[in-house]
């Protein structure tokens, strides 16, 4: 029985590691991405978004509940499962430690995120606009932790998409893994220069 509920629930974390977390990840950094268009775009992105119907309530069952039960899980998965790099250094077995590293280096990275943005507009510390990241990454330390938080979180995601794929049976012969091996490499680069390249526009207005 408890080899079976434990099936499930990696199962689930899977599936919630691309619907809905993989769905929201690319969302936000889309809307992210309107910086790029400038000030006034991202504003009008960004507001849309706070001033959904039933927010809190998307939030809460779309987002964050479904994020805490993926890293309460993927930090469970960290510990206890064990890596064969020096005896099997075979490139999905790097993945497979890449996966659990930047797991930990997202969880950190969102957590942080949260709560500079998320909690201090809770709080009517900060508004939601333009100035809020562009103060944020005004600081050189907090630009890089950034740009590595992204990429961590895009890789994360990407190379968990081939796991998802791979696990639910949508690709199991070899060619159809190697493909699917190319889509999450393409989504991973398509992603990330949406994100960095934001950053990039938040930082120094370019």
């Amino acid at each position: 029985m408890t080899e079976h509920r434990e099936y499930f629930y990696r199962r689930l974390h899977s599936l919630l590691g691309v619907i809905p977390i993989g769905i929201f990840l690319i969302q936000h950094l889309v809307v992210n991405h309107f910086a790029v268009y400038g000030e006034e775009s991202f504003n009008k992105a960004a507001g849309f978004m706070h001033d959904l119907p039933f927010r809190l309530v998307l939030e809460t069952f779309i987002i964050f509940l479904p994020i805490l039960f993926h890293a309460i899980l993927g930090v469970y998965i960290v510990f206890v499962t064990k890596n064969n790099m020096k005896r099997y250094g075979y490139f999905r077995n790097w993945m497979f430690y890449i996966q659990r590293v930047t797991g930990v280096v997202t969880l950190i990275f969102i957590a942080w995120h949260v709560w500079e943005t998320r909690v201090q507009i809770g709080m009517g510390n900060v508004d939601l606009d333009y100035s809020l990241m562009e103060n944020i990454l005004s600081n050189p330390f907090m630009f890089w932790f950034y740009i590595l938080g992204v990429l961590s979180t895009t890789f994360h995601f990407a190379n968990g998409l081939w796991s998802f794929l791979v696990s639910w049976g949508f690709a199991q012969s070899p060619r159809s893994q190697k493909i699917v091996t190319y889509v999450s490499l393409i989504t991973f680069l398509a992603i990330s220069y949406i994100g960095v390249r934001a950053l990039i526009t938040f930082a120094y207005g370019v």
